[in-house]
């Protein structure tokens, strides 16, 4: 009697089972199996869903561009790991606001604690700024000077960003790649093109006036 041959495994959770998670039925399209909700994002419910939550045992799985609608998570170092809006890490800075704080990026009032889009540094734990804010800061500064906009700390912060989803690019910073791209200073023509030149000089010699 031949052996029973195993059941077919998701290609996206490497499972078998249909009743673990919510992971639904299983399907199969030309040999490849997936469960059905798998395949579907969980933000916009539409197919084609990829990243994966890290945490062990959850099936929420979501398009990349869906992520911060629902404070996903997604890191940029390592193992590259994702995570939805109920495993994703949490900053523990004990800090408290004093007043109304403003992001010190837009200077745009922000959250009155922390949260998926209000993030604080933790080094000085007075820089209060905005999770778009941040990332913007992280995209024009580059891996080398990215750092606290308050305290300039990166021993303490760059992690801290990191480990909170934010991505920062190995690169030249954008005021540097600027420079680069500056277009020279226009040259004086310094030769004269009429058929008989009568600068005493000769034609590669010009005046300062006339």
């Amino acid at each position: 009697m031949a052996a029973a041959l195993p059941p077919p495994e998701c290609v996206l959770c490497h499972r078998s089972d249909t009743s673990l998670d919510g992971c639904g039925p299983m399907l199969q399209v030309d040999g490849v199996c997936a469960h059905v909700h798998c395949l579907c994002c969980c933000v916009c419910r539409k197919k084609g869903a990829t990243v994966a939550c890290w945490q062990k045992r959850c099936s929420r799985r979501f398009h990349l561009p869906c992520s911060s609608q629902r404070g996903c998570i997604s890191q940029f170092f390592g193992d590259y790991s994702s995570f939805c809006w109920e495993h994703r890490p949490q900053q523990s800075v004990e800090t408290l606001q004093e007043g109304h704080t403003t992001c010190i990026i837009c200077m745009e009032v922000v959250e009155d604690s922390l949260s998926y889009t209000t993030m604080v540094c933790p080094s000085c734990k007075h820089a209060w700024f905005h999770r778009g804010c941040i990332q913007g800061q992280a995209l024009r500064a580059g891996l080398r000077h990215f750092a606290c906009p308050h305290c300039r700390d990166r021993e303490r912060f760059l992690p801290e960003m990191l480990q909170m989803g934010i991505r920062v690019p190995n690169k030249k910073p954008a005021w540097e790649q600027d420079e680069e791209e500056e277009p020279a200073l226009p040259q004086l023509y310094g030769r004269c093109d009429a058929r008989q030149c009568l600068y005493r000089g000769g034609r590669e010699q010009w005046q300062e006036e006339g």
